[in-house]
């Protein structure tokens, strides 16, 4: 009988070419990956990895769930129950994120059963990033929009904040297929770019109305969220606050996040948001507006929102800025509308601060 050759590890086949790679270039490719959970996985993977990955610039936190007030996991929002037809109790359970696993029962390979993120019991996104120090970009989704909506219609907003609002763009109207509509809601052939009488009197005007302060106050609300995050991360230069339904976005840059440490938050006095202060509002409408790619808005409404005396140059200034802000919020078809509305009469209100 031939006796069995013993296969024996290739010394040279054992050489792992990765740990030939600097730490910054590592770095780099775990900045790319950016999803926490993926990190967190990757933290348990190695040493060097564990060491790496606190270092991070650029995090996205996606949550699974919103709990409500107390804590109870058992009555956890998720993305398969109905959103809650009132705004007010929805925004009360935003006040606690619960992020699942893997980071829950992760462990680390040296550290005889010790969590390798202890504070996740917590549950909270801020209790997940104060394991890394480094980070610079930062994305918070959030598992689903704040302002429930009729089947068929598409609002979407957009807010700028720094210690308080300093822009907001909204846009609104019933999403149609141009196809499947026909001429029904086609572009009337008397507009001139004024609101037509039906608008005051069918609850058109109404409407809009409700649609502002439903998403100035989803704004507010995930702002004031915000505070412990950014009070723990100093090296923040970019901030964004998103759902998962693309419904509306808080964004801060460096500007804003500084003006967000050094001045003191307003907070309201009927909810845990912050105040939404006096506005000044730039309302277009448009009763029928085609799209590229088959698509149409009908009653399509733009709302550009600026706190009002905001700005130099008696709002000058400003009001580009607004402008130039709503002008970008949106990709897309959305953003043709955008700009197709800005060319539309111009109706100005005011709001009251709440």
């Amino acid at each position: 009988m031939h006796t069995k050759a013993r296969i024996h590890a290739d010394p040279v086949l054992e050489f792992d070419r990765f740990d030939c790679l600097p730490d910054s270039l590592v770095l780099l490719i775990l900045n790319k990956l950016e999803d926490v959970r993926s990190l967190g996985r990757c933290s348990a993977m190695s040493k060097r990895f564990s060491s790496l990955v606190p270092l991070v610039h650029d995090v996205c936190v996606k949550i699974d769930r919103v709990v409500t007030v107390d804590g109870d996991s058992d009555d956890a929002l998720n993305l398969s129950s109905p959103k809650p037809q009132n705004i007010l109790s929805h925004f009360f359970k935003l006040m606690l994120f619960a992020i699942t696993k893997p980071f829950h029962d992760m462990r680390h390979p040296n550290s005889a059963g010790r969590p390798l993120f202890p504070q996740l019991s917590q549950h909270s996104p801020s209790q997940v990033l104060k394991n890394f120090s480094h980070v610079r970009n930062l994305r918070v989704e959030l598992p689903s929009g704040d302002v429930g909506i009729e089947e068929g219609v598409l609002l979407k907003w957009r807010a700028q904040y720094g210690s308080t609002l300093q822009n907001c763009v909204i846009l609104g109207g019933t999403l149609l297929n141009c196809k499947a509509a026909g001429n029904e809601h086609g572009p009337s052939l008397d507009d001139n770019g004024s609101m037509p009488e039906s608008f005051y009197t069918n609850g058109g005007l109404k409407l809009r109305v409700v649609w502002t302060i439903s998403c100035l106050i989803a704004a507010s609300t995930r702002h004031y969220l915000l505070r412990s995050i950014i009070n723990d991360h100093p090296t923040l230069r970019n901030l964004v606050l998103a759902d998962a339904d693309g419904q509306g976005a808080l964004r801060m840059g460096a500007e804003q996040l500084k003006d967000f440490r050094e001045h003191q938050l307003s907070a309201s006095a009927c909810s845990n948001r912050t105040q939404v202060p006096a506005c000044n509002m730039k309302l277009k409408y448009a009763p029928y507006l085609e799209l590229p790619g088959g698509l149409a808005l009908h009653g399509a409404t733009l709302l550009i929102i600026k706190p009002t005396g905001d700005g130099n140059s008696g709002g000058h200034g400003s009001r580009k800025e607004a402008e130039a802000f709503a002008s970008a919020a949106f990709d897309g078809p959305l953003r043709f509308a955008v700009k197709a509305l800005m060319k539309r009469r111009t109706y100005l209100l005011e709001m009251n601060g709440f």
